[in-house]
């Protein structure tokens, strides 16, 4: 199926979220905070991000705006994935080019439906 980048600070969290991701079927990769997740998405192109937002170093916002802006990663989708559940936060990481948000804690049938709204929606890379 696809290539999905896990980007979160918490080991636990990334667990559970990489067990949920692969029990669908998909492939994971794993970064631990906001900028080697550009980093790792800048070398790996993953067909999809899920973004944790509170981390040391670039946080989820900060990481969300540079792949959006980045020529070579701005085709890939972006899901916010957080305990920030308020309408700003959510306004705003629409705004720095996230496709999708989801609050933690979170169900596996919850986080399938957005993923699946979010790769039936995705605009085919340009040429």
């Amino acid at each position: 199926m696809a290539r999905i980048l896990i980007v979160d600070d918490s080991q636990s969290q990334q667990l559970a979220i990489k067990r949920i991701v692969e029990k669908l079927g998909h492939e994971t990769l794993t970064a631990e905070d906001g900028a080697a997740g550009v980093e790792v998405a800048k070398a790996e192109l993953p067909d999809l991000v899920l973004m944790d937002v509170v981390m040391p170093n670039l946080n989820g916002f900060q990481a969300t705006r540079t792949l959006a802006r980045e020529a070579t990663t701005r085709h890939i989708p972006v899901i916010l994935v957080t305990t920030k559940d308020q309408d700003t936060d959510r306004m705003w990481g629409m705004r720095q080019g996230a496709k999708a948000y989801i609050t933690k804690p979170f169900s596996e049938d919850e986080l399938s439906e957005v993923l699946e709204r979010v790769f039936s929606s995705k605009e085919p890379p340009a040429a």
